[in-house]
C-alpha cells in the first residue's frame, strides 16, 4: 500500500471518529502527494511520497520559527501539530552519534580531507543512508568534521 493510500485511509478513519481538525490536516498532505503525482504524470514511488513529506515537514518547520518570530504563538502550534502528524508518517531518523559513525565511516572510505570534498562525502552519506539521513544534520555534520 503506498502511502498516499495510506494516509487516504487515515482521513476516512478519521471522519468516522469525528476527528475532522485531524482528517482536514491529512487532506492537505493527499492534495500534495496528488500534486507531485499529476506533476510527474505518474504515481510517485515510495521515495518520491517520502521526498513530498520531508518538503512539507520542511515548510512546516519554517512556518512554526515565522510564527513564532512574529509572535502568533497559535499559528505557530498548529504548524508543530502538524509537523508531528508528518513525523509520524516519515522513517525513524538517524541520530546525531549513529549520523557521525556514518560520515566518519564515508570520509574514511572517499578519503575526503578538505571542504572541496563535501559534495562526495554528502551524496555517499545521503546514498547509504536513505530515508533515515536528516539532510541538514547531515550537512552541518559533515562540515564540522572537514573544517576540523
Amino acid at each position: 500500500m503506498s502511502l498516499l493510500e495510506q494516509i487516504k485511509a487515515r482521513v476516512t478513519e478519521s471522519l468516522k471518529t469525528g476527528g475532522r481538525d485531524h482528517a482536514a490536516s491529512l487532506r492537505v498532505l493527499v492534495s500534495e502527494l496528488q500534486a507531485a503525482a499529476k506533476e510527474a504524470r505518474r504515481p510517485l514511488t515510495e521515495e518520491e511520497e517520502l521526498q513530498v513529506l520531508r518538503r512539507e515537514r520542511k515548510k512546516r518547520q519554517e512556518s512554526a520559527e515565522a510564527f513564532r518570530s512574529g509572535g502568533r504563538e497559535e499559528l505557530a502550534a498548529k504548524e508543530e501539530w502538524m509537523l508531528a502528524l508528518i513525523d509520524e508518517m516519515l522513517p525513524k531518523q538517524m541520530d546525531e552519534e549513529s549520523l557521525m559513525v556514518l560520515i566518519e565511516q564515508v570520509i574514511a572510505d572517499v578519503g575526503a580531507t578538505s571542504l572541496k570534498q563535501m559534495g562526495k562525502v554528502m551524496s555517499a552519506v545521503m546514498a547509504k543512508g536513505g530515508a533515515q539521513v536528516d539532510g541538514s544534520l547531515a550537512s552541518r555534520l559533515v562540515k564540522e568534521r572537514l573544517t576540523a
